[in-house]
């Protein structure tokens, strides 16, 4: 299974737990209350929106993504279109931080920070 697919599995899984907030108000309500361990903000939201959201979790240190679409990602929480989704959880957030973090990886060529070619 490709990281993506397990992306989408563990966001779902994370929405069946009760460990998600989805849509843009609950989203920023899930930040500013200090519940958020994560943001996923789909690749086709709008720029002024993705700057919003990206201000806030970096006022208050919350990792932020981008990925996928906002069709695909409200299908991963069981709705139509969603532009965000806060991780309310910590076990899932880092497990979902480190297949984006490997998707990225692999998009760049396998090539570690410093350069050379991972084995």
């Amino acid at each position: 299974m490709n990281p993506e697919d397990r992306i989408y599995g563990l966001v779902s899984l994370a929405k069946k737990a009760g460990k998600i907030a989805g849509g843009a108000y609950m989203v920023e309500t899930s930040i500013k209350n200090g519940k958020s361990r994560l943001v996923i903000l789909a690749g086709d939201i709008s720029e002024r929106s993705g700057k919003h959201f990206k201000d806030m979790c970096s006022y208050r240190h919350v990792p932020v993504y981008a990925f996928s679409d906002m069709e695909t990602l409200g299908h991963a929480i069981g709705k139509e279109y969603r532009a965000a989704v806060s991780v309310n959880d910590d076990g899932f957030a880092k497990a979902i931080k480190e297949l984006l973090l490997q998707m990225c990886k692999e998009d760049m060529g396998g090539n570690s920070a410093d350069g050379k070619k991972d084995k």
